[in-house]
């Protein structure tokens, strides 16, 4: 394979919630507007949102405006394989990272999505029965067929990246991994050390913890939200999603983060997050409030 570089925007869409928003195919397309308005271009998916439904709703909606997919990058994802109520075959959730059903999920996920190729897949989630060899020579088909553009890589840890990456003779693009203040592991695990390493922006998923950051009553989100508010009124903002997402950006590794909205309001909330900086001493009270300990 031989592949130009992949250029992410500074903040992706994400989709996974697409079937729960109620939109038709044509608010769907103003809200796919909107975020290339704003310089938005990622649109993140995977072929299991909504069971099977979110990719075929957001193609139904480009189909509207074909000539918008010249101005974007779709992302999506492949290995898992739920039980659904809708696979009467499965009985437990499992991976499948076979040579098969990589093809067999992209071919499904460009129906979908009405497109003639992905920009850039995923494998969703690390597989102990994944072979690396067999994994890489889906990757290689897929490339010289022209389906798919890109490669990467989503909740893998260091060993599973480089284990992945070494079968490859092109560099995967970026590893998609939880990164909060509500949940750091990421910051200690070495999996943000390995993406500045290899000047690789990871994409950064749940930046708000799903929501709990907000409403949960545990000791965390409470100091959690004490400091965001502080910091946010020191910014001239009431709303702390934007230090979230400041404080997310901030990793030298260059995260971009996954804004799971479909309401445009909130969606250009989170892009003006952009302009906020935080100084160190600011960071570092999230981090403090995160753990409920000084650094050592």
């Amino acid at each position: 394979m031989s592949q130009q570089s992949f250029t992410f925007s500074p903040f992706i869409a994400g989709f996974w919630r697409l079937d729960s928003w109620q939109q038709t195919p044509q608010q769907t397309l103003a809200l796919i507007e909107h975020y290339l308005s704003l310089g938005v271009t990622c649109m993140d998916h995977a072929d299991i949102y909504g069971e099977y439904s979110c990719e075929a709703l957001f193609g139904r909606a480009l189909a509207l405006k074909p000539s918008l997919r010249q101005q974007m990058q779709i992302v999506t994802k492949c290995g898992i394989k739920p039980a659904f109520a809708s696979t009467a075959d499965r009985y437990v959730n499992h991976y499948d990272t076979g040579y098969q059903h990589i093809l067999a999920s992209v071919d499904n996920s460009l129906k979908a999505l009405q497109v003639n190729e992905i920009d850039l897949l995923l494998i969703h989630r690390p597989d102990p029965l994944m072979n690396a060899d067999e994994v890489a020579q889906a990757f290689e088909q897929l490339y010289q067929t022209g389906k798919v553009r890109h490669f990467g890589a989503s909740n893998f840890t260091p060993a599973q990246f480089d284990l992945l990456q070494s079968r490859l003779d092109c560099p995967l693009v970026t590893n998609q991994l939880e990164i909060s203040p509500m949940a750091m592991h990421t910051l200690n695990d070495g999996s943000l050390d390995q993406a500045q390493q290899y000047r690789c922006p990871p994409m950064a998923w749940s930046c708000l913890g799903g929501g709990e950051i907000f409403h949960s009553q545990s000791e965390q989100a409470v100091r959690l939200r004490k400091t965001l508010s502080k910091i946010a009124a020191d910014h001239g903002t009431d709303d702390i999603s934007q230090i979230i997402y400041a404080w997310v950006m901030a990793l030298p590794s260059q995260p971009r983060p996954i804004i799971g909205s479909g309401n445009p309001e909130r969606v250009s909330a989170a892009v003006a997050a952009s302009e906020i900086t935080l100084d160190r001493q600011e960071w570092f009270s999230i981090w403090q409030a995160s753990t409920g300990h000084s650094v050592p």
